[in-house]
């Protein structure tokens, strides 16, 4: 069955929506609202205003998604999802023709669907007759709270309680009962009275909260609530507090009525939230009391900032014809509030908020606030002006810079002697979070939304410029003009700790102004990279620093140590050379000493200063600790870090305790080998059984026969061919040892030549026995030996195919080898084609040297060409 809708309200109506997320209501943007019918389904229809093609909302209006109209120009619904929405309209008549569309709609939907639906006006529950309240009498209170608490207790008691309510406006009816049970002092009634105010309040309807508010019956309400039952011998004074008429203060005259009594019952709202209800508020009603202060703020802020003579009137005030200091205070506080309630509006209404104050003369006021001798003036304009900078602070640094070109003092240099001269320490803290916030080069980016507005190249561009690590000319200005002037001013209070002697007798300010100091340094360190470090270096700031670490306070103590813990944390070698060459580890160290062994914050937090160290592995830092300090971390035992310390600097110089046992008893058994070399070959293989190798088959045999008989043909150089000779004279294959590259065959083969040239009746091999030539073998190393007497002799195959991969490999080195021949001729240890590679080393006993023995150890490595050579001559 078609839906009946007489006339939907097809004129477009200007609106906002507006959708809750985590508690805060989100701008979706603003557009045109329409009714329509499409396909016997009726919707709410809105498309953007600035983009015509664009929908921001399109939702079918269902019989149970609980509309709500609120003021004037609000509704508020739940989406089937969950999702809470509201339509904020810009005119009454527009919210009051959708809202009859709404009405009208459910209506018929309720009744297309029949009686057993039960979800009629008049009776959710079928079985559940209207809720009725009886006369409003002091005599039946008692009824009339035991039926509102049944009644509260299921939805649709509620619903029905709060129909009662408003259709038989029922509490204008309860209010004089409170006079009357004052003058009877009946406390048991004025108990009941309570309790009832504090179920409608719950009733979490919307029109009965913004109905308690209203100027006739909210100083009723409120009497009603000062009489709570959970503390009977205590009576609040509400009445007073909201009748007090001196607290709402007009700087400049409203002229619109609805303005000013939005402005009232915000106000209001705010109290009965954060005073009257705040025991008692349940999740619904303080959702619904946010959402009606929200809703209202909007409207206030976006009324006054479209109100140019208005805002021409309020910053007039601060001109020199203005001679009330009075009336200039509450504008500065009125300024305030509005600054505050834009911390919660969306970003272009924020934006144009802040927009419209800069343009009638904002930083005017901030100066103005800021020099102010009532330091409630000073923080209401401190929060102002982090406000502005939490908003855009690059637009506040440019104000900073036109300041400084126009040779005005600047906004830095009077944030700085507010700082340094402020008594009120919440001043001090804001002050210097202004300060870090306002050189921060990282801050330069714009808001989100204004980058979303943006041209697609202007958006591409400033991410290019923000990942190239360059930061904004106008800004690196900035610093650098704070750098050279402002900062001297800054810091001046630690440059002056080097002619104080004690550092007992700090004042609570000195001590906030200590700490906020360091704070901002540390801030500088970690962001102004090259500034920051000739900066502290020049005003020698590290040693000043130092010496607040021998001050009482340990919050203070606890800061400074923070600096250090900043300047070694970013393992920057200029920082270590300041610590280092003004001893700064002395008074850290002598904090480990005060506080151990006990675990409190500061002692933890120089073992963990001390432990970075040790982990990172900061080697300069570490030598400089143990050189210097070693005595003293020596007896610091209750932790390991130290001693880890010590131990990590031994190791760098080359020791190590853990392994200094084993050294020195490998050291003794070398020292007892090289006096009495004999004795290695006498009790081979450390003094175990030696069992030698295993006996060679006949093919071997006759291939190593073959190999002697080829090098008595060539000469004494084939002696060195790649073979292992043992104690005992039994011969082993070897591979080559060491794979020498191109360069170090150059250099070895000259260094050869020389010490053929020097020493020419020096053999090369190392005589074993008394004979001639043919007898001549190297001496494998011990290790060859270890490894001659567990492994078998190699295959013949394999040996031939290793010297056919060396001759490949060594053959092409050879022909680019040019040497003279000369000196070699006469050296029976060297091969006249200079193709062996060796290292010698020779080690002699202390006897007799006719007697003595003498072993070579000889890595030789044969070369294809040559082989091949003095086998053909051999043949």
């Amino acid at each position: 069955m078609a839906l009946a809708v007489p006339n939907p309200p097809s004129d477009r109506k200007r609106v906002k929506v507006y959708e809750l997320k985590n508690n805060d209501w989100f701008d979706r943007g603003t557009g045109f609202c329409t009714g329509q019918v499409i396909n016997d389904e009726p919707r709410i229809h809105v498309e953007s205003e600035d983009q015509p093609d664009r929908v921001l909302l399109e939702t079918k209006i269902a019989k149970d998604d609980g509309y709500q109209k609120q003021q004037d120009t609000l509704i508020v619904w739940t989406e089937p999802t969950g999702t809470d929405m509201a339509l904020s309209f810009q005119e009454a008549d527009g919210c009051a023709a959708i809202w009859d569309f709404v009405n009208h709609v459910q209506q018929q939907l309720s009744s297309l669907s029949g009686p057993d639906d039960g979800l009629s006006d008049d009776a959710i529950d079928p079985f559940q007759p209207p809720v009725t309240l009886p006369a409003p009498e002091l005599g039946n209170l008692p009824d009339i709270e035991q039926v509102m608490r049944a009644a509260s207790t299921t939805p649709a008691g509620r619903d029905s309680l709060s129909k009662f309510l408003i259709s038989e406006e029922y509490i204008p009816k309860l209010l004089p009962l409170v006079s009357v049970a004052e003058d009877l002092e009946s406390l048991t009634d004025l108990h009941r009275l309570c309790n009832i105010m504090k179920t409608l309040i719950l009733l979490n309807d919307t029109a009965i909260i913004e109905y308690v508010v209203t100027d006739e019956v909210v100083l009723g309400v409120v009497g009603a609530l000062e009489y709570d039952p959970d503390f009977p011998t205590h009576k609040a004074n509400h009445r007073q507090y909201l009748s007090d008429e001196s607290k709402y203060k007009e700087v400049v005259r409203i002229e619109d009525p609805n303005v000013r009594k939005k402005i009232h019952h915000t106000y209001r709202l705010q109290y009965l939230k954060d005073v009257v209800l705040a025991r008692i508020l349940d999740d619904p009603t303080f959702s619904v009391l946010n959402s009606l202060i929200f809703f209202n703020q909007v409207d206030i802020v976006q009324h006054l900032q479209a109100n140019a003579a208005f805002l021409k009137d309020l910053f007039g005030v601060f001109g020199p014809q203005e001679l009330d200091q009075q009336r200039k205070k509450n504008a500065v506080h009125f300024i305030q509030q509005c600054c505050a309630i834009a911390k919660n509006l969306q970003a272009p209404a924020r934006a144009q908020l802040y927009t419209n104050f800069i343009q009638n003369g904002l930083f005017h006021v901030i100066n103005f606030a800021l020099r102010h001798p009532d330091a409630s003036v000073r923080i209401a304009g401190t929060d102002v002006l982090v406000a502005m900078i939490d908003h855009d602070p690059t637009m506040m640094r440019a104000f900073i810079f036109k300041q400084i070109n126009e040779k005005q003092t600047p906004l830095t240099d009077t944030l700085i002697e507010l700082l340094l001269v402020e008594i009120d320490l919440g001043v001090k803290a804001q002050i210097a979070d202004a300060i870090k916030v306002l050189l921060d080069p990282q801050s330069t980016s714009p808001p989100v939304e204004s980058l979303a507005k943006a041209s697609s190249d202007s958006l591409s561009f400033s991410i290019k410029s923000r990942g190239s690590g360059y930061a904004n000319p106008e800004t690196e200005l900035f610093l650098q003009s704070f750098y050279d002037e402002s900062a001297k001013k800054l810091f001046k209070p630690l440059k002056d700790l080097k002619e104080r002697q004690s550092m007992r007798n700090f004042s609570i300010q000195e001590v906030s102004l200590f700490s906020h100091l360091v704070e901002i340094l540390c801030f500088f360190i970690r962001q102004h990279l090259f500034r920051s470090k000739y900066f502290i270096l020049a005003e020698s700031l590290a040693s000043r620093i130092a010496q607040l670490l021998s001050c009482p306070e340990k919050h203070l103590k606890l800061t400074a140590l923070k600096f250090f813990r900043t300047c070694v944390g970013l393992q920057d070698e200029f920082y270590n050379r300041q610590i280092m060459h003004n001893r700064l580890f002395e008074p850290i160290l002598d904090i480990v000493y005060e506080t151990m062994p006990r675990d409190n914050l500061l002692n933890s937090a120089c073992l963990e200063f001390f432990e970075f160290i040790k982990r990172e592995n900061l080697k300069p830092l570490i030598t400089h600790l143990v050189e210097n300090y070693r005595n003293k971390i020596k007896n610091i035992t209750y932790v390991d870090t130290f001693q880890a310390l010590i131990l990590r600097y031994d190791q760098m110089q080359g020791y190590n305790p853990v392994e200094q046992a084993l050294l020195d008893h490998s050291v003794d058994a070398t020292v007892t080998q090289e006096i009495n070399p004999s004795s290695s070959r006498t009790v081979p293989n450390g003094g175990q059984r030696w069992r030698g190798v295993k006996e060679m088959d006949a093919a071997e045999e006759e291939y190593f026969d073959r190999l002697d008989d080829e090098d008595e043909a060539v000469g004494p150089a084939k002696a060195l061919a790649p073979a292992n000779s043992t104690a005992n004279g039994a011969m082993s294959v070897s591979k080559r040892l060491v794979d020498y590259p191109d360069d170090d065959d150059d250099t070895m083969d000259t260094q050869e030549d020389q010490l053929t040239t020097e020493k020419p009746k020096q053999p090369d091999s190392c005589v074993v026995g008394l004979g001639d030539a043919s007898s001549v073998l190297p001496v494998t190393p011990k290790s060859n030996i270890l490894l001659s007497q567990t492994s078998p002799p190699e295959r013949l195959s394999e040996k031939r195919r290793r010297e056919e991969e060396d001759e490949d490999e060594l053959g092409k080195l050879s022909q680019s080898k040019k040497r003279s021949s000369g000196p070699s001729a006469g050296n029976p240890g060297t091969t006249s084609g200079g193709s062996v590679l060796r290292r010698k080393r020779t080690f002699s006993s202390g006897r007799d040297p006719s007697a003595a023995k003498k072993i070579a150890i000889s890595l030789a490595i044969k070369t294809g060409g040559d082989s091949e050579k003095h086998h053909d001559e051999g043949s």
